[in-house]
C-alpha cells in the first residue's frame, strides 16, 4: 500500500474547496457541487471559516484511527485537511492553554450524524487529555454514559436507525492541567409520545427491544415479561427487527455501561422493573359500562396484566384500578369524583405510561450526573457539547416540531450573533476597520413565539389556563386574533385579507415563516401536549407504591404535600430551559458542527442534491458564508503566509532575515497585488477576495514546478557524481582485494608442496622403526611359547600322578564301606523283621494326618460367626477329631469377633441376648425387634426445652424415655404418657405438661405380663400394699415393647438382685384398684388397619383385638 500523502495546509492537494469562504462563485449550486465533489472523494468534512460541515457517509471510514488523533493533535486549525478532530483539538487547546470555556454546538436533522459527531468529539478529547487511574476512570464514565442514554432516549425512525429523541447538553469539567474531573448532563424535551404510539416504519425506544432480546429467561420471569414482541401493544411490529442491529448484544453493553457509570445492582433492577411496568401498561384494555344514573364508565377487561404491574411496582391493585376508572378534582376544601369513560381511561393509561417513562429518563440523567460530577471544589474549566434536534419540516408537524424549531431559531440567533461578534472582535484586535454587515435577523420570529404577552407560547399557556371549554380550535382562533398582522404568521382563518385566497393552507393549521423556510403546523393536540396532564389520582397511586424508585418519581402524589396550584406547562418549561441554555452558551466560546444527511435511504455513496439543498437552506449555511465573506474572505498569520509564498519573490527566497510582516509586504509589492485587495493587521494579513488567494496559489504552484525542475537537475548531477566516485572507490577496493587473493594462492601452493615432502620423509622413518619393533616382538613371542609348552608338559605329568593316587584311595574306601554294610545287615536282620508292620502303620497314619491338616488349612471357612460352612470329613477314623476341630474353630472366631466390640456394643449385644432368652419363640413381636437397635432415649429430654421441667425433676440417669399409651381402666381408651426408667424407679409423666403422674420404685415391681401375639400391650404388676399400688397395676402399650421389657428386667436384676417375672400369656389378670380384671387377647378384624384395639366388655373383662 502506498504511503498516504501528508498535507501541511488546507490548500494542499485540495479536492474542491476545503473552506466554503474561498468558494468562487458563491451560490447555492456551486455550494452543493463543492460538497458533492468532496463527498465522492470520501472528504466528508468541509469548513466555513471555523464552522465544520459534516456529511454522514453511512459507512465506516479509516479517518478516526489513533494515528489520525495523533496527526491532528496540537496542530493549527487550517494546517491539515478539514476534520472534526481539528475543531475538537482547537476547542480543547483554547480551554487548556487560554483558559476559555468552550461549547461545541452540533445541529442537523435526524440521521445526519449528530450523535456520532458528539461521540467523536468526546473520544478525541479523552484520547488527548492526561492519563492516570482516576483520570481514566472519569473518562470511562463520561464515555459510558452515552450507551445508557442512547438505550433509553434513542429510537429507530424512518430517517435514522439510532435517532436521538431528546436534546442533550453535556458540560465536561477540566482542571488547570486539562484533565477531566467530571461532567454534568442536561436533557431537553424527551419525545415521550413515542412510548405509546410510533409512526409506521419506526420503533419505540431501544431499551424495550433490548430487554426482550438480551435478558435471560430467569430475568424476564422476574420482570413478568415474555420474549415475543407481538405480546405488547406499545411495540410496533413492522420494524421490530433492524438490520445490522444486535439488540441482545446492546443490552449486555448497556448493563455493563450502567455498572461502569456507578449504578448499584438494586438500582439497575429497579430501572428495568419500571421499564417492564411501562411495557405492560399498554396491554391494559377497557370496556364500557353504564351506571344507574346514565353516566358511562370504564372497566378493565383482563385484570391479569394489572395484577402483574401491581406486583412489579408494589401498588395495591384496587387503588390502581380505581385510578383508571375515576378522577378526583379538588378545589379548596371540596372534592368531586367523576367516572372516566373508555376514551378517558385510555388517555389516563397512556398519560401514566408517558409520565412514568419520562420521569424515569430524567431520574437516569440525575443519577448519571451524581456519578460523573466533579468531586473537587477547585475552579474548573468547562467544555460543553450540545447534541440537539435539527430543524424539522415533516408532512404533519405538531407541537413537538413547533418546540424543536423554536429551539433552532434561538440557536440560529445566537449563532449569527456570536459569529458577527467573533468577526468584529478579530477586526478590532487586528486594527482593521469594521464595516456593518447586512444579514437576516430572526429575532422577529423568536419574538413571535416567545413574547410574554403576544407570543404563541404565551397564548397557548393562557388558553390552557382559561376556564371553560378549551380546544385546539379556540387556541387557533386566539392566534388569528393576535398574530394576524404579523408578517411571519399565516392562517386560513386569519382576518387579514391577503391570506383568504391561500387554499393550500387547511383550516386547522397555521404557518410560520422560519429562517429556514415556511413550516405548516397542525394545531390538533397542541393544548393536550402543552398541558401534559396526569390525573392526581394516578400520581397518588404511584406515590403509594412500595417500589422506592416509583415512589420517588411522583413526589406530588404525597397527600401531605398536595398543591392545588396548576403545574407549569410543557411549553413554558421548555422555554425556560432554552433561555437557560442560551445564557449558558453566551458565556462560552462557541464551536459549530453542522451535520447534513446526504440521502433518505441511509445508503453509502448516494448524494441527493435536493435533500442536501433543503438542509443547506434551513441551516443557513449560505448566510453563514456571506457573513464570513462580508469583510475579508481569508486571513492568515504573517509567519505561515510568508513561509508558504516566499518562493514567489527573489528577495524573500530562500530566507527572509527581517520581520515576517515586512517580508509579506515586500512579497505583495513584488507581485503587484492591488492594495484594495488586502489589508495588514497587527498579526495577520487579510485578503478580501478569494480570487486573489487563488491567484497566489496558481503562482505558487507554477513556481513549485520550476523549483521541482531545478531540484531534479541538481539531484541528477549529484546522483551521477556520487555514482562515479562510488565506482572509482569500488575499483580500487576490488584491485587491492585481487592482489591479496593472488598472493594468498601462491603462498598456499608453496606451503602445500613443503607439507607433502615432509610427510614422505616422516613416513619412511616411521615404517623403518615399525619393522624393527615387529622383529623384536616376534622374538619375544617365540620364547614365551616355548616356555609355555614346557610348563604344560610338567603340569600334565603331575596331574596324572595325583589322579592315580586318588583312585587307589577311593577304591579302598568303597570296599571298606561295603564290608561294614554287610556286617550291619547281618547283625540287625532279625530285629528288623519283627517290628516292620508297626513302623509302617505309624508312618502311614502320620502321613494321613499330615495330609488332613494341610487340606484343612487351605479349606478354612470365613471368620464370620454366622458362616455355617465346614469342610467335609475325608476319613471315617477322623470323625470325632473333625467335629472337635469345628467346635474349637467356631469358638475361636467368636472370640475374635467379640474382641472387636466396644463396651457400648457389648452392652447392646448383652441386652439383645437377654431379649432372645426372654422372648425368642415366645412372643410373636420378637423377630421384628431383632434388627432394631435399642436406643433408650427416644425423646432426647436433655435437649428438648419442652421437657426442661421433667429433666429438673429427675436427678438419676434415664435408661429409657419413651411415649407410651396408658389404658384407661374404665373404658379401655388410651392416654399418652411419658415412660421413664431410671436405676431405681419407673416414672409416668404427662406428655404435654411434663408433670410426673406416678413414681414406682423398682423393688415394688413384681411382674410384667404380655401376650404372645404381635401387639405392644403389657402390664406392670405392683407389690400389694406398696405405696404405688394404690390405684392398681399399669396397663400400657408401646412400639418398643421388647426393648422396654428387656431393660426393665436387667435394671431390676441389677438393683434388687432378683429376677423379674416375665409372664407371656394371652390371658392374664390385672389389679385395678380393688378389682381384678382379666385382659384377654383375641384375633380381630382388619377394619382398623394393623392397630390393636382395646375394649372394656364388663367389669371383669378387658378384650384386646389384635389384627
Amino acid at each position: 500500500m502506498a504511503k498516504m500523502e501528508v498535507k501541511t495546509s488546507l490548500l494542499d492537494n485540495m479536492i474542491g474547496v476545503g473552506d466554503m469562504v474561498l468558494l468562487e462563485p458563491l451560490n447555492e449550486d456551486s455550494f452543493i457541487n463543492n460538497l458533492k465533489k468532496r463527498f465522492d472523494h470520501n472528504e466528508v468534512y468541509t469548513y466555513i471559516g471555523s464552522v465544520v460541515i459534516s456529511i454522514n457517509p453511512y459507512r465506516s471510514l479509516p479517518i478516526y484511527t489513533p494515528e489520525k488523533v495523533e496527526e491532528y493533535r496540537n496542530r493549527n486549525f487550517y494546517e491539515l485537511s478539514p476534520h472534526i478532530f481539528a475543531l475538537s483539538d482547537e476547542a480543547y487547546r483554547s480551554l487548556r492553554d487560554q483558559d476559555k470555556d468552550q461549547c461545541i454546538l452540533i445541529t442537523g436533522e435526524s440521521g445526519a450524524g449528530k450523535t456520532e459527531a458528539s461521540k467523536l468529539v468526546m473520544s478525541y478529547v479523552a484520547a488527548v487529555c492526561g492519563k492516570g487511574a482516576e483520570v481514566n476512570q472519569v473518562k470511562e464514565q463520561l464515555l459510558q454514559s452515552n450507551p445508557v442514554l442512547e438505550a433509553f432516549g434513542n429510537a429507530k425512525t424512518v430517517r435514522n436507525d439510532n435517532s436521538s429523541r431528546f436534546g442533550k447538553y453535556m458540560d465536561i469539567e477540566f482542571d488547570f492541567k486539562g484533565d477531566p474531573l467530571g461532567g454534568v448532563i442536561s436533557n431537553y424535551l424527551l419525545e415521550k409520545s413515542r412510548v405509546v404510539k410510533q409512526p409506521r416504519g419506526e420503533r419505540n425506544f431501544h431499551i424495550f427491544y433490548q430487554i426482550l432480546s438480551g435478558a435471560s429467561e430467569d430475568f424476564l420471569c422476574k420482570l413478568k415479561l415474555e420474549r415475543d414482541f407481538s405480546r405488547y401493544n406499545y411495540l410496533g411490529l413492522d420494524s421490530a427487527k433492524v438490520n445490522g442491529v444486535d439488540d441482545a448484544a446492546n443490552f449486555r453493553t448497556v448493563r455493563n455501561a450502567m455498572q461502569i457509570v456507578g449504578f448499584m445492582d438494586h438500582e439497575t433492577q429497579s430501572v428495568f422493573e419500571v421499564v417492564a411496568a411501562v411495557l405492560k401498561l399498554g396491554n391494559i384494555e377497557f370496556k364500557p359500562e353504564s351506571r344507574v344514573n346514565g353516566l358511562d364508565e370504564s372497566k378493565i377487561k383482563d385484570k391479569n396484566e394489572l395484577k402483574e404491574i401491581c406486583e412489579l411496582t408494589g401498588i395495591d391493585q384496587s387503588v390502581l384500578e380505581r385510578a383508571f376508572s375515576f378522577r378526583t378534582v379538588e378545589a379548596k376544601q371540596e372534592k368531586v369524583s367523576t367516572t372516566l369513560n373508555v376514551a378517558q381511561a385510555y388517555y389516563a393509561r397512556d398519560a401514566l405510561a408517558k409520565n412514568l417513562y419520562s420521569r424515569l429518563f430524567s431520574w437516569l440523567v440525575t443519577r448519571i450526573n451524581e456519578s460523573i460530577k466533579a468531586q473537587t471544589k477547585v475552579r474548573k474549566k468547562v467544555m460543553g457539547v450540545l447534541d440537539i434536534y435539527g430543524f424539522e419540516i415533516f408532512e404533519d408537524n405538531s407541537f413537538e416540531q413547533f418546540i424543536i424549531n423554536y429551539c433552532n431559531e434561538k440557536l440560529q440567533q445566537i449563532f449569527i450573533e456570536l459569529t458577527l461578534k467573533e468577526e468584529q472582535e478579530e477586526y478590532i484586535r487586528e486594527g482593521i476597520e469594521w464595516t456593518h454587515i447586512e444579514y437576516f435577523n430572526n429575532a422577529i420570529i423568536c419574538d413571535l413565539i416567545e413574547n410574554n404577552q403576544t407570543g404563541i407560547l404565551a397564548m397557548l399557556d393562557e388558553e390552557c389556563l382559561r376556564p371553560g371549554t378549551v380546544t385546539d380550535d379556540t387556541f387557533l382562533e386566539k392566534l388569528n386574533q393576535v398574530c394576524a398582522t404579523h408578517q411571519h404568521f399565516e392562517s386560513r382563518m386569519s382576518k387579514c385579507s391577503r391570506f383568504l385566497n391561500d387554499t393550500s393552507l387547511p383550516h386547522s393549521c397555521f404557518r410560520i415563516q422560519h429562517y429556514a423556510g415556511k413550516v405548516m403546523y397542525q394545531v390538533e393536540g397542541f393544548v393536550d401536549k402543552n398541558n401534559d396532564l396526569l390525573y392526581r389520582d394516578l400520581s397518588q397511586a404511584m406515590w403509594k407504591a412500595s417500589h422506592s424508585l416509583i415512589k420517588a418519581l411522583f413526589p406530588e402524589g404525597n397527600p401531605a404535600k398536595i398543591n392545588l396550584k396548576r403545574p407549569p406547562t410543557a411549553g413554558s418549561q421548555f422555554k425556560a430551559s432554552v433561555a437557560t441554555l442560551m445564557k449558558n452558551l453566551q458565556t462560552k466560546n462557541p464551536n459549530y458542527i453542522r451535520c447534513i444527511k446526504p440521502n433518505d435511504k441511509k445508503a453509502a455513496h448516494v448524494f441527493n442534491d435536493a435533500l442536501v439543498c433543503h438542509q443547506i437552506r434551513y441551516l443557513g449555511l449560505l448566510e453563514n458564508v456571506r457573513v464570513r465573506r462580508a469583510g475579508y474572505a481569508f486571513r492568515q498569520a504573517y509567519e505561515p503566509c510568508l513561509e508558504r509564498y516566499k518562493m514567489l519573490c527573489k528577495q524573500t527566497w530562500p530566507h527572509w532575515r527581517g520581520p515576517a510582516r515586512a517580508g509579506v509586504k515586500v512579497l505583495f509589492n513584488e507581485l503587484k497585488i492591488p492594495e484594495e485587495e488586502f489589508s495588514f493587521g497587527r498579526s495577520k494579513i487579510f485578503i478580501r477576495n478569494p480570487r486573489t488567494l487563488f491567484k497566489l496559489e496558481d503562482l505558487r504552484k507554477q513556481r513549485l514546478e520550476d523549483l521541482a525542475t531545478l531540484i531534479e537537475k541538481i539531484y541528477r548531477g549529484w546522483k551521477c557524481r556520487t555514482r562515479f566516485l562510488l565506482m572509482k572507490k569500488s575499483q580500487i577496493v576490488i584491485a587491492s582485494w585481487y592482489r591479496r587473493y593472488a598472493q594468498q594462492k601462491k603462498y598456499q601452493k608453496i606451503k602445500s608442496s613443503a607439507i607433502i615432502v615432509q610427510s614422505y620423509i616422516r613416513g619412511w622413518k616411521a615404517r623403518k622403526l615399525l619393522r624393527e619393533l615387529k622383529h623384536q616382538k616376534r622374538c619375544n613371542e617365540a620364547a614365551t611359547i616355548i616356555a609355555a609348552y614346557w610348563h604344560g608338559t610338567q603340569a600334565r605329568r603331575e596331574l596324572k600322578r595325583l589322579k592315580e593316587e586318588a583312585r587307589r584311595k577311593h577304591a579302598v574306601a568303597v570296599i571298606w564301606a561295603y564290608w561294614l554294610g554287610l556286617k550291619v545287615r547281618r547283625e540287625y536282620r532279625k530285629f528288623f523283621r519283627a517290628n516292620a508292620g508297626r513302623k509302617i502303620y505309624e508312618f502311614t497314619l502320620q502321613r494321613l494326618m499330615q495330609k488332613y491338616f494341610l487340606e484343612m488349612k487351605n479349606k478354612m471357612p470365613s471368620l464370620s460367626p454366622i458362616d455355617k460352612n465346614w469342610p467335609a470329613r475325608p476319613y471315617l477314623f477322623l470323625d470325632s477329631t473333625h467335629k472337635e476341630l469345628k467346635r474349637i474353630f467356631h469358638l475361636w472366631r467368636c472370640k475374635k469377633y467379640r474382641d472387636q466390640f466396644t463396651d457400648q456394643q457389648k452392652l447392646i449385644y448383652e441386652e439383645k441376648l437377654e431379649a432372645s432368652e426372654l422372648f425368642k419363640d415366645k412372643k410373636a413381636l420378637y423377630p421384628a425387634s431383632v434388627g432394631q437397635p435399642f436406643q433408650g432415649a427416644y425423646l432426647e429430654i436433655s435437649k428438648n426445652p419442652k421437657y426442661k421441667k421433667l429433666k429438673d425433676a429427675v436427678d438419676e440417669k434415664i435408661i429409657i424415655a419413651e411415649v407410651v399409651n396408658k389404658i384407661n381402666r374404665a373404658n379401655g381408651k388410651a392416654t399418652s404418657r411419658i415412660f421413664l426408667l431410671t436405676k431405681n424407679n419407673v416414672l409416668l409423666a404427662d406428655q404435654k405438661s411434663g408433670n410426673i403422674k406416678s413414681e414406682v420404685p423398682l423393688g415394688d415391681v413384681t411382674k410384667v405380663s404380655m401376650s404372645s401375639q404381635n401387639d405392644g400391650f403389657f402390664a406392670v404388676h405392683l407389690k400389694e400394699g406398696s405405696g404405688a399400688a394404690g390405684k392398681g397395676d399399669f396397663l400400657l402399650s408401646s412400639d418398643h415393647l421388647i426393648e422396654m421389657a428387656t431393660k426393665l428386667y436387667r435394671t431390676t436384676l441389677s438393683q434388687t438382685k432378683q429376677k423379674l417375672n416375665i409372664e407371656i400369656s394371652d390371658e392374664f389378670l390385672v389389679q385395678f384398684r380393688q378389682d381384678k380384671v382379666c385382659v384377654k387377647f383375641i384375633q380381630g378384624s382388619q377394619k382398623n388397619g394393623n392397630i390393636p384395639t382395646c375394649k372394656r366388655k364388663n367389669n371383669r373383662l378387658l378384650e384386646v383385638a389384635v389384627p
